[in-house]
């Protein structure tokens, strides 16, 4: 009988992002006199570096020619990427990849999302509190979450990051299969020093668990003793696949680029006593239904990997953390408190007393026609906090601290 996957009607009804967008376009629609400044989704403002743009043409012409015309390109991604990356985001730091270790892809949340479609319905499922949606919300469409309650979903295993533990999850009580890191932090700002995430893999490698390590944000990393790479970790090739993307690197927002990194040392237990390559099992999977990222696209995610890219790449980087920093010190002029920001485009507002999350989003919309994130969305230690970005250019970063001082 034809009816719908019965774990798709246990979703939330709204997207946190959506929900937003909804509240925003009435905001609008109401005050069409007042100029919105969005200091809550983050998506990028800054053009395309002129490397990538340069990369872009020049791929492009390629197109338009018999001999540089490419049709469907390796499901993986093509190898002067996947080289590239190698060379230049991991052997730089001290790691070693294989190229075949890299599977090129059209966005970092398209792969964390699909990556769990490997692992068993059974899977016990560990999650940061508060936590980028789209780790709760896949797990929920594969069936793994069980029932909403009044404190979260009852199949999931919380790490809770608050003020009191620095942010910093303490181990499980209940030992999980999966466990889903983020650092630098969305939504908190915050990072994981070397220490605290080689306790991570001690652990991982120890209770035999499968760690998704969410790096999207690492290039912001400006502190010395902050990991950009788990695998910078002895023993964590064994224990972690790690996903990156150009979105917030590069501005690749609307170009579409990310990678995931699945080590060959990576195994999981195959149910029959045996043990199956993970990196195999992506690799298989990304052949059935993944077509590849576009060739001009990779051709322009190479450019940054060059050292103009990179260059113009980091000066991008160091122009919203210079937004972040700003923020940040307003917030606290107006006797508020503040986390991240410094290691990441995301800053971690605590709400004054007897405010909701939503409430203070509300308030600031409607009096100070400024957006930003309620923490509410995040889980339900992101009650009591919104979420800020750095990601404005600076003369709406410059109009939006206006307004915050005066609100």
């Amino acid at each position: 009988m034809l009816s719908v996957n019965p774990s798709f009607n246990l979703l939330q009804s709204n997207y946190l992002f959506a929900d937003i967008a909804r509240k925003v376009a009435a905001f609008r629609e109401a005050h069409p006199d007042r100029r919105v400044i969005s200091l809550g989704i983050g998506d990028v403002s800054r053009p395309l570096s002129p490397a990538v743009i340069t990369a872009l043409h020049k791929a492009v012409d390629e197109m338009g020619t018999a001999a540089g015309f490419h049709g469907y390109g390796p499901e993986q991604g093509y190898a002067f990427l996947r080289e590239a990356i190698a060379a230049q985001d991991y052997a730089t730091r001290g790691v070693h990849l294989d190229a075949d270790e890299i599977f090129i892809s059209d966005g970092a949340k398209c792969d964390v999302g699909n990556f769990q479609e490997l692992l068993a319905r059974e899977c016990v499922v560990a999650v940061m509190d508060p936590v980028y949606p789209v780790y709760v919300d896949s797990n929920v469409m594969a069936g793994r979450a069980g029932e909403m309650t009044d404190r979260g979903w009852s199949g999931l295993v919380y790490l809770p990051c608050t003020r009191d533990n620095d942010f910093v999850p303490d181990f499980p009580a209940v030992r999980p299969d999966i466990i889903y890191l983020c650092y630098p932090n969305n939504p908190t700002g915050t990072v994981l020093g070397r220490e605290a995430l080689a306790e991570w893999v001690a652990y991982a490698r120890r209770e035999g668990c499968l760690i998704l390590y969410d790096s999207a944000y690492e290039a912001f990393i400006r502190e010395e003793n902050v990991p950009h790479s788990i695998y910078e970790i002895d023993g964590a090739r064994e224990v972690a696949v790690e996903f990156r993307s150009y979105s917030k690197t590069a501005g690749f927002t609307g170009l579409r680029c990310a990678y995931t990194v699945v080590p060959r040392d990576v195994r999981i237990p195959d149910g029959r006593g045996g043990s199956l390559s993970l990196n195999a099992l992506w690799n298989r999977r990304q052949c059935t239904k993944y077509n590849g990222c576009p060739y001009i696209v990779q051709r322009a995610a190479e450019a940054t990997h060059s050292e103009q890219g990179r260059r113009e790449a980091r000066e991008t980087i160091d122009a919203y953390l210079a937004n972040g920093a700003r923020i940040a010190e307003a917030v606290r002029g107006m006797g508020l408190e503040v986390y991240g920001g410094m290691n990441a485009p995301y800053l971690w507002v605590r709400v004054p007393g007897g405010m909701t999350s939503w409430g203070f989003f509300d308030h600031l919309l409607q009096k100070a026609a400024l957006v930003c994130t309620p923490g509410a969305g995040f889980g339900l230690n992101g009650e009591g906090y919104v979420r800020l970005t750095a990601f404005g250019s600076p003369d709406d970063t410059t109009e939006a601290i206006e307004r915050l001082r005066s609100f």
